[in-house]
């Protein structure tokens, strides 16, 4: 666990030694879930070309991960802003749809 930057353990080492005790296989398979779902949404906005380096992998605990690749400076400005925009806008819906924080006057 000395390599471990994070609770997750993405930052574990690729499995590179297989070792037989490990399910290296559910874990790929959940990251390759993950990165295919990631590479539909990339595609349908046009932007599957920025991302050539997208594929799943796995930790050498078993851990499914998503390697992203190397990138464009100008694709991982353009990811962030996705991503900003996003949580802006789930942010915006939650915020739209709360109760208001007053007293409730519907009640008689």
């Amino acid at each position: 666990m000395d390599n471990v930057t994070d609770p997750r353990g993405v930052c574990r080492r690729r499995a590179e030694n297989l070792a037989p005790e490990v399910p290296y296989v559910r874990g790929w398979a959940e990251g390759k879930r993950s990165a295919d779902a990631l590479a539909t949404v990339l595609r349908g906005l046009g932007l599957d070309s920025d991302f050539p380096g997208l594929k799943a992998d796995v930790n050498e605990e078993g851990d499914g991960v998503v390697c992203l690749g190397t990138i464009r400076p100008e694709a991982a400005e353009l990811l962030a802003s996705m991503l900003i925009v996003g949580l802006t806008v789930e942010m915006a819906t939650q915020l739209a749809s709360a109760p208001p924080n007053g007293p409730d006057t519907t009640a008689a």
